[in-house]
Protein backbone atom coordinates (compact mmCIF):
# COMPACT_ATOMS: atom_id res chain seq x y z
CA UNK A 1 0.00 0.00 0.00
CA UNK A 2 1.46 3.51 -0.95
CA UNK A 3 2.08 5.76 1.91
CA UNK A 4 -0.23 8.72 2.35
CA UNK A 5 1.58 11.17 0.10
CA UNK A 6 2.45 8.79 -2.73
CA UNK A 7 -1.23 7.74 -2.83
CA UNK A 8 -2.19 11.44 -2.97
CA UNK A 9 -0.18 11.94 -6.03
CA UNK A 10 -1.03 8.53 -7.94
CA UNK A 11 -4.50 9.61 -7.42
CA UNK A 12 -4.18 13.18 -8.56
CA UNK A 13 -1.58 12.07 -11.37
CA UNK A 14 -4.90 10.04 -12.86
CA UNK A 15 -7.05 12.72 -12.42
CA UNK A 16 -5.09 15.36 -13.77
CA UNK A 17 -3.55 13.30 -16.90
CA UNK A 18 0.16 13.04 -15.61
CA UNK A 19 -0.06 16.65 -13.91
CA UNK A 20 0.98 17.01 -10.54
CA UNK A 21 0.90 19.83 -8.13
CA UNK A 22 3.17 20.85 -5.72
CA UNK A 23 6.21 19.38 -4.56
CA UNK A 24 6.41 17.57 -8.06
CA UNK A 25 4.52 20.72 -10.48
CA UNK A 26 5.98 20.92 -13.67
CA UNK A 27 8.30 17.59 -12.92
CA UNK A 28 8.25 15.05 -15.68
CA UNK A 29 6.86 11.87 -13.42
CA UNK A 30 5.09 7.77 -14.41
CA UNK A 31 3.52 5.77 -12.48
CA UNK A 32 5.32 2.55 -12.25
CA UNK A 33 4.02 -0.80 -10.94
CA UNK A 34 5.84 -3.62 -10.58
CA UNK A 35 4.84 -6.98 -7.99
CA UNK A 36 6.15 -7.37 -4.98
CA UNK A 37 9.08 -10.03 -5.03
CA UNK A 38 7.77 -11.39 -1.49
CA UNK A 39 4.18 -10.93 -1.83
CA UNK A 40 3.57 -11.09 -5.66
CA UNK A 41 1.11 -8.23 -5.09
CA UNK A 42 0.98 -5.54 -7.32
CA UNK A 43 2.85 -1.79 -6.00
CA UNK A 44 2.42 1.48 -8.27
CA UNK A 45 4.77 4.18 -6.90
CA UNK A 46 5.30 7.41 -8.71
CA UNK A 47 8.58 8.10 -9.63
CA UNK A 48 10.59 10.68 -11.67
CA UNK A 49 11.43 10.26 -15.41
CA UNK A 50 13.81 11.12 -18.40
CA UNK A 51 13.69 10.10 -21.77
CA UNK A 52 16.56 8.64 -23.94
CA UNK A 53 17.59 9.13 -27.26
CA UNK A 54 15.93 5.88 -28.68
CA UNK A 55 12.74 7.47 -26.64
CA UNK A 56 12.88 4.49 -23.91
CA UNK A 57 11.52 6.28 -20.30
CA UNK A 58 14.34 5.98 -17.63
CA UNK A 59 14.07 6.15 -13.82
CA UNK A 60 16.44 6.50 -11.61
CA UNK A 61 16.48 4.20 -8.07
CA UNK A 62 17.63 7.12 -6.13
CA UNK A 63 14.98 6.82 -2.80
CA UNK A 64 15.66 10.43 -2.06
CA UNK A 65 19.63 9.43 -1.45
CA UNK A 66 18.87 6.79 1.18
CA UNK A 67 21.14 3.75 1.56
CA UNK A 68 18.95 0.89 0.24
CA UNK A 69 17.13 0.66 -2.85
CA UNK A 70 13.47 2.08 -3.46
CA UNK A 71 11.32 -0.69 -2.79
CA UNK A 72 10.13 -0.48 -6.26
CA UNK A 73 13.75 -1.61 -7.61
CA UNK A 74 13.41 -5.05 -5.50
CA UNK A 75 10.21 -5.47 -7.13
CA UNK A 76 11.30 -5.13 -10.59
CA UNK A 77 14.71 -6.97 -10.26
CA UNK A 78 12.86 -9.93 -9.11
CA UNK A 79 10.45 -9.03 -11.49
CA UNK A 80 11.02 -6.87 -14.51
CA UNK A 81 7.28 -7.03 -16.57
CA UNK A 82 6.16 -4.04 -15.17
CA UNK A 83 3.36 -1.34 -16.12
CA UNK A 84 4.04 2.23 -17.02
CA UNK A 85 1.33 5.08 -16.89
CA UNK A 86 2.74 8.50 -18.35
CA UNK A 87 -0.22 10.51 -17.87
CA UNK A 88 -2.14 9.86 -21.21
CA UNK A 89 -1.30 6.30 -21.76
CA UNK A 90 -0.73 3.22 -19.86
CA UNK A 91 1.96 0.52 -21.41
CA UNK A 92 3.47 -2.62 -20.18
CA UNK A 93 7.55 -2.50 -20.35
CA UNK A 94 10.33 -4.92 -18.90
CA UNK A 95 12.95 -2.82 -17.24
CA UNK A 96 16.51 -3.02 -17.73
CA UNK A 97 19.40 -1.67 -15.14
CA UNK A 98 21.75 0.13 -17.37
CA UNK A 99 25.43 -0.82 -16.62
CA UNK A 100 28.48 1.02 -17.11
CA UNK A 101 28.52 4.19 -19.83
CA UNK A 102 25.44 3.95 -20.75
CA UNK A 103 24.61 4.15 -17.20
CA UNK A 104 26.70 6.82 -16.48
CA UNK A 105 25.91 9.00 -19.81
CA UNK A 106 21.90 8.57 -18.78
CA UNK A 107 22.75 9.98 -14.86
CA UNK A 108 24.87 12.48 -16.27
CA UNK A 109 21.97 13.62 -18.60
CA UNK A 110 19.44 13.69 -15.66
CA UNK A 111 21.57 15.09 -12.89
CA UNK A 112 22.20 17.72 -16.10
CA UNK A 113 18.21 18.62 -16.55
CA UNK A 114 17.90 18.54 -12.35
CA UNK A 115 21.04 19.09 -9.92
CA UNK A 116 18.83 16.99 -7.09
CA UNK A 117 19.88 13.66 -8.71
CA UNK A 118 23.41 14.81 -7.96
CA UNK A 119 22.66 15.90 -4.30
CA UNK A 120 20.69 12.52 -4.14
CA UNK A 121 24.38 10.65 -5.61
CA UNK A 122 26.28 12.70 -3.23
CA UNK A 123 23.85 11.47 -0.01
CA UNK A 124 24.59 7.68 0.03
CA UNK A 125 27.64 5.69 -0.89
CA UNK A 126 25.53 3.38 -3.28
CA UNK A 127 25.48 3.90 -7.20
CA UNK A 128 22.11 4.82 -7.72
CA UNK A 129 20.61 2.82 -10.77
CA UNK A 130 19.08 3.92 -13.76
CA UNK A 131 16.70 1.99 -15.18
CA UNK A 132 15.06 1.72 -18.99
CA UNK A 133 11.48 0.47 -19.22
CA UNK A 134 11.35 -1.04 -22.81
CA UNK A 135 7.91 -0.85 -24.28
CA UNK A 136 6.51 -4.47 -24.62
Amino acid sequence: MPSPFDQHVIDTFRARGGRVGPPFEGAALLLLTTTGARTGRLHTTPVGRLTDDGGRALVIASAGGAPDHPQWFTNLLADPHVTVEDGTSTWTARAVVLEGPERDAAFARAAAADPGWTAYQEGTTRVLPVVALERR
